[in-house]
């Protein structure tokens, strides 16, 4: 369960902070409706689906314990601490309005914002590695098949979830502007977390 609880959390934080496909949803609610952003929702957590299957799988082959699986958790590691970096460093130099850009979506099909999402998700590299480092983190107590279902599952579902959050709230005024004064402050706080997780896992590597 600790393990679970700790692999969650770093998702979910990694999703706070305002990236692509964020902004994608965002401006999507903004100029054609929360509807229709669910496409691109669903677009986006189909594409975060393929890359975690890819990292599940692709980890799946390596033995717990051998060179190769240390040095992807190393690997893993420090991408985690890079990213709360990130976080830390640009809180706070995120806009979320509607923009020139969002104009062209206004006539956008709720396929096409499907077709939309999927393409912003997929051609982000550093979701690969992300979820790699993720897959990385599974203990050999949780590395069987079922394990990664669930955690696969479980994935999906939550970026599923907070996109179609995002699209139906940022078309609320109100909303909207009390989410875009906490945003830095959610930043920090992700970053640091992010960090702290990252320096637990190399704390465990180092003593294993």
């Amino acid at each position: 369960m600790q393990e679970f609880l700790i692999i969650a959390a770093a998702h979910f934080l990694a999703l706070l902070s305002p990236g692509p496909d964020f902004f994608l949803v965002a401006r999507t609610s903004l100029s054609a409706g929360w509807r229709v952003a669910s496409g691109a929702c669903l677009g986006i957590a189909v594409a975060n689906g393929v890359f975690i299957v890819a990292a599940f799988t692709g980890v799946s082959v390596l033995q717990p314990g051998s060179v190769p699986f240390i040095a992807l958790q190393l690997v893993g590691c420090l991408y985690l601490l890079y990213l709360g970096g990130l976080f830390i460093r640009h809180a706070g130099s995120s806009e979320l309005k509607a923009s020139e850009g969002a104009t062209a979506l206004r006539h956008v099909t709720w396929l096409q914002s499907a077709g939309l999402g999927f393409l912003s998700g997929i051609l982000i590299p550093k979701n690969a590695l992300f979820y790699v480092s993720l897959a990385s983190m599974l203990g050999s107590a949780h590395s069987s098949a079922g394990w990664k279902l669930f955690y696969g599952v479980w994935m999906f579902a939550v970026v599923l979830g907070w996109d179609l959050l995002v699209a139906l709230a940022i078309g609320n005024g109100r909303l909207l502007l009390r989410f875009q004064r906490a945003l830095p402050t959610l930043e920090r706080a992700s970053g640091v977390v992010l960090i702290a997780l990252a320096l637990g896992m190399l704390g465990l590597l180092l003593q294993g």
